[in-house]
C-alpha cells in the first residue's frame, strides 16, 4: 500500500526541498530549450557550470571551507564531472537545439535502463526477470517515440540530436556506475561540486569557442540569458542542495520517485509554453517508459513511512 511520509508543519524544510527538486529539475529541460534559442549550446552548458562553480566558491569562502582536495580526489571529481556534466549535461543541451524538451526529458528518463544493464555487467546488481520486464517496457516506449516521429529521423540535425541524447544518458549511467563501483565517499559535497562545476565549465566553454559556428554575443536575447541564469542558480545549485537535504530526511529510493514527476512536468511545460506537439503515441510512450523505469527501480521501502529526524 502506498503511504506518503508524515509531513508536519515542522517539516517545512523537507517539504520545500522535495518541491524544489521536483519543480526545478522538471523545468530544466524547458529552460535549456529557451536558452539555446539564441545562445550556442556549449556556451549554455559551460557558462551554467562555471557560474555554479563561482557560487560554490563563494559559499566555501564564506564558511572558510575552501581547500585543495588532493590529486587522487581531484581525479575522481574530473572523471565524474566528465561523465555527468560534460557528456550527460552538455550533450543534452546540444541535443535540445534540434530536439524538443519533451522528447529530451523522456529519453533522459531512460538512463536507469543503462544503469541497470551496466550494473549487471560489472557485478553491482543481480539479474532479475522483473527488471528485464522493466527494460523491455522502456524499450517499447522508445520504439513508440521513433515510430511517432520516424519521418523526423530523415532530418540530419534531428538525427544528430537523438544520437547526442543517447550519448548523454550513456554518460549519466557511466558516472552513476563509476561512483557505485568505486564506492566514492561524498565528503564535503560543496567542495566536490566546486571542482566538478569548475572543470566542466572550463572544458565546455573551450568546446563552445571551438565548435560554435556563430557566437555573436550581441544576438543573445534577454530571455535566453535569463534561462541560462536560471539553470546556473536553480538547476545546478539550489536543486542539488535540496536533493541532498532530502536524502538526509527520507530514503534515496523515495527521492528517486521525483524523477518520474520531473519527466511529467517537463512534458507538460513543453506543451504549455513551447507549443510542443504531444500525440497519443507520445503519451503512451511516456507511460511505458515511466512504468518501465519504476519496475526496474522498485523496492518495498519506496512506500514505507520514514522517520524524520
Amino acid at each position: 500500500m502506498f503511504v506518503i511520509p508524515d509531513f508536519t508543519l515542522k517539516d517545512y524544510k523537507l517539504i520545500f526541498a522535495v518541491l524544489t527538486v521536483a519543480l526545478v529539475w522538471g523545468t530544466t529541460f524547458l529552460a535549456i530549450r529557451v536558452a539555446v534559442e539564441t545562445i550556442p549550446a556549449w556556451f549554455v552548458a559551460g557558462i551554467r557550470q562555471f557560474l555554479a562553480a563561482m557560487i560554490m566558491l563563494t559559499i566555501l569562502l564564506s564558511k572558510k571551507e575552501f581547500k585543495w582536495i588532493g590529486w587522487k580526489a581531484f581525479g575522481y571529481q574530473v572523471i565524474f564531472a566528465s561523465l555527468m556534466l560534460v557528456v550527460a549535461n552538455g550533450m543534452t543541451t546540444v541535443a535540445e537545439e534540434t530536439v524538443s524538451s519533451s522528447v529530451a526529458s523522456l529519453i533522459s528518463a531512460c538512463s536507469p535502463i543503462l544503469v541497470f544493464l551496466g550494473s549487471v555487467a560489472v557485478g553491482l546488481q543481480k539479474f532479475s526477470f522483473r527488471a528485464l520486464a522493466g527494460v523491455l517496457l522502456c524499450f517499447s516506449g522508445i520504439l513508440f517515440i521513433f515510430w511517432d516521429g520516424i519521418q523526423d529521423l530523415a532530418n540530419p540535425q534531428y538525427r544528430t540530436g537523438m544520437i547526442f541524447l543517447f550519448c548523454a544518458i550513456a554518460g549519466w549511467a557511466s558516472g552513476t556506475i563509476f561512483t557505485k563501483k568505486l564506492n566514492i565517499q561524498s565528503g564535503n559535497i560543496t567542495l566536490n561540486l566546486f571542482y566538478q562545476f569548475l572543470f566542466a565549465g572550463i572544458v565546455q566553454i573551450m568546446f563552445a569557442f571551438f565548435f560554435s559556428e556563430n557566437y555573436n554575443f550581441g544576438n543573445w536575447s534577454f530571455k535566453s540569458i535569463s534561462a541560462l541564469l536560471y539553470l546556473a542558480v536553480f538547476g545546478s545549485v539550489a536543486a542539488f542542495f535540496a536533493f541532498h537535504y532530502a536524502l538526509t530526511k527520507i530514503s534515496p529510493v523515495q527521492v528517486s520517485i521525483l524523477a518520474y514527476v520531473n519527466t511529467i512536468i517537463a512534458i507538460f511545460l513543453g506543451w504549455l509554453i513551447m507549443d510542443e506537439k504531444i500525440s497519443l503515441k507520445f503519451i503512451l510512450a511516456a507511460v511505458m517508459i515511466i512504468c518501465g523505469v519504476f519496475i526496474i527501480n522498485y523496492k518495498p521501502e519506496m512506500f514505507r513511512k520514514q522517520k524524520i529526524t
